[in-house]
């Protein structure tokens, strides 16, 4: 039999288990919802921004009920998702029966 060190490969019992951290790696990330229990009571602010448009205050203070405001964005264009005032996904808008609500489509990944 190889040995499998010599073949670049490592041997089954020097592979790392699911959850145990080896000196100079980083920790893993929670296996499941139970591990993240304690930051479930934990408050965060959710926005969903359809778009954004500037104007003067003296315009701002014309607008009525009804009145239509044109954003930035096009119709079916993503929304953006932030979390405490971070961007963390895009999603789209859609309707719950009577309600507003959003699907997230794509989750944004960024270096901290």
């Amino acid at each position: 039999m190889s040995n499998d060190k010599e073949n670049g490969g490592i041997p089954l019992d020097e592979l790392e288990a699911p959850g145990r951290v080896v000196e100079g790696d980083e920790p893993h990330a929670p296996q499941s919802a139970a591990d993240l229990e304690a930051v479930f009571d934990v408050p965060v602010r959710i926005s969903a921004v359809l778009g954004h448009s500037k104007m003067h205050v003296s315009e701002l203070l014309k607008l009525a009920s009804g009145t239509v405001l044109e954003l930035d964005r096009k119709v079916g264009e993503a929304i953006d998702i932030y979390v405490n005032d971070r961007l963390v996904a895009r999603g789209e808008v859609v309707l719950v029966e009577d309600k507003l609500g959003v699907t997230m489509t794509e989750i944004i990944k960024t270096d901290r």
